[in-house]
């Protein structure tokens, strides 16, 4: 039997992943010093490889007695595929001529896995080690993916002016890599000019411009471009979907979402993220345990394996408000990842349990799982909704000392929140001047302007209006603010001054808005509405709690004149 018909068999067994049989072959090659051959050896590492069985792999790679370039390569590609870097960088050290396709495999591999500066710093020493190499459209195509998840347009211009100097011919795949990748860059324009020039176009090149548009935020046209399709399909969809909800135009991406549903178009994990998200943002409770219950339809119980669906519907729960559905959720993934615990810590801090969200972090320490950023927003959140000043200091001063994360300065914003809700307003403004270019904070300076209000600090408040009026001088709500916290003191004048300051700089405040949902419609209310269909009821119920108000013994403060923020 010749070498071409044991290489058809493993071409079989590759096909059918039929790993019993591969190991049957291999014996047999064992026996009969067929493995000394490096033909079949490298197919044997290409068949180990595909079926997932990388130390096999690495065995036969180290008996074959003479190795080519191709057994070289097969085995770093199979490396970089697992995410093994650490074996592929050795093999590359000590292949004796490594050529274009050792370096693309090991640059395709680290951009697959989200390792993108890595990916690009191969290419470089690739460019310094051997100049003779010309890299082909394989290596373009990781590349300009990788300057893409990067969002480097001055990098991605220098990989494709390079590619077109070395004359590299383009075709449909290195076009919609390159379009791909400018819109991820927020470069449309690029994008519409490559695509424009497109002598073919499929399904992927319409979609990426879709996705390169509402990337730019440009969802018009990216609509009307999505309407041209002849063929559509989930991408598309979610491309579109994606875009208006990541743009706060949650209702259209809802609308979107059952348009793709009377189409039979089957969602995607990453569609039912998208429109979660959209319900959790517009707090649509309702339709959020619609999808929800489609999910369970059409996955089954798959879905508790999906860790992004599941993060998505708790995080959508927990802006509803909805803590009990969050919690079953969360107790019931086999898997939990860090979004997972912060989406659960921050939801019991943004609905007033703070000491259930200290409990998740503790439960959350012990298990293993390093806290972010984020998780310490949430934390110090709910130390800020319960009061807990002296847990607050405590949970900033772990940050930095038994993590190693420097606060931020929406950390020391909600600190500075925290101090003075509870009248420490001088510590909070030690605070500001302690941090790094923490005088240049907004966050920080409104934090403190409104606890001047509340506890009527007149020195302390004018100060930090002085800052922001500096800072953004076209934000109403500041000159609002400051105007009521005259207003309470009864000084008229500085108040007065304020009002005409506005009038100068022509600034209005947005009229404050809210919603409610009911029976799957959403309804807006604006603040002095008088138009709305159902103003008549609106107003009767807001007279009836008023009453209630009154009989309960509150008495309204007359002192401020103008609308507050939100």
């Amino acid at each position: 039997m010749n070498s071409e018909y044991y290489s058809s068999l493993i071409t079989k067994c590759i096909t059918t992943r039929h790993l019993k049989l591969g190991h049957l072959l291999h014996s047999h090659f064992i026996k009969t010093a067929l493995t000394f051959s490096t033909f079949l050896a490298n197919r044997l590492i290409e068949f180990y490889s595909k079926c997932d069985s990388i130390q096999s792999a690495y065995k036969v790679f180290h008996d074959i007695p003479i190795k080519n370039a191709h057994s070289w390569n097969i085995i770093i590609s199979a490396y970089a595929r697992f995410g093994l870097f650490d074996e592929a960088y050795h093999l590359l050290d000590k292949m004796p001529e490594p050529n274009l396709v050792s370096y693309t495999s090991l640059i395709s591999g680290l951009g697959h896995h989200g390792f993108c500066k890595e990916s690009l710093n191969v290419f470089k020493s690739m460019l310094k080690q051997c100049s003779n190499l010309i890299f082909n459209g394989f290596t373009l195509v990781s590349l300009v993916g990788s300057c893409g998840r990067l969002c480097a347009p001055k990098l991605l211009r220098q990989v494709h002016g390079a590619a077109v100097i070395m004359g590299l011919n383009s075709n449909i795949i290195i076009d919609n890599a390159l379009l791909d990748a400018y819109g991820k860059c927020s470069e449309a324009n690029v994008s519409f000019s490559i695509f424009s020039r497109m002598p073919e176009r499929d399904v992927v090149s319409w979609t990426s411009m879709v996705a390169a548009y509402a990337q730019a935020s440009r969802l018009e046209d990216a609509y009307r471009l999505f309407s041209q399709m002849q063929e559509k399909n989930t991408v598309s969809w979610t491309a579109l979907i994606a875009g208006f909800a990541q743009n706060g135009r949650g209702n259209e991406a809802l609308h979107l979402f059952e348009q793709m549903m009377e189409e039979r178009i089957p969602p995607s994990a990453f569609t039912f993220t998208c429109v979660l998200s959209a319900c959790a943002n517009l707090a649509l409770i309702s339709r959020g345990k619609q999808i929800h219950g489609y999910i369970i339809r059409s996955t089954s119980r798959n879905y508790f394996c999906n860790i992004f669906i599941l993060n998505a519907l708790i995080d959508m729960y927990c802006k509803c408000g909805q803590m009990r559905s969050a919690t079953m959720l969360f107790e019931g993934m086999h898997e939990k990842d860090i979004v997972s615990w912060n989406s659960l810590i921050t939801g019991f801090a943004q609905n007033g349990h703070g000491e259930e969200s200290l409990i998740v972090f503790e439960r959350m320490i012990e298990t293993g799982i390093k806290p972010n950023h984020v998780t310490f927003l949430g934390l110090l959140s709910a130390c800020c909704h319960t009061g807990l000043v002296s847990e607050g200091l405590r949970i900033l001063d772990l940050m930095e000392k038994d993590y190693g994360l420097r606060p931020r300065s929406d950390h020391y914003a909600i600190m500075i929140d925290l101090l003075g809700r509870n009248n420490r307003l001088e510590e909070a403004m030690c605070l500001i001047k302690r941090v790094s270019k923490g005088s240049d904070h907004v966050g920080m300076w409104g934090a403190l302007l409104g606890a001047c209000r509340i506890h009527g600090n007149m020195d302390l408040a004018r100060k930090s209006a002085e800052v922001l009026l500096e800072l953004e001088p076209g934000n109403a709500g500041r000159y609002v603010m400051l105007y009521n916290i005259y207003a309470a003191a009864g000084r008229w004048d500085e108040a007065l001054q304020v009002r005409r300051l506005m009038m100068e700089k022509d600034l209005r405040k947005e009229a404050a808005c809210s919603w409610i949902e009911v029976r799957n419609i959403r309804y807006q209310f604006f603040a002095t509405e008088r138009f709305h269909c159902r103003i008549k009821e609106v107003y009767e119920m807001i007279h009836n709690m008023v009453d209630h108000l009154y009989d309960s013994g509150y008495l309204p403060c007359h002192s401020s004149f103008l609308p507050e923020e939100d």
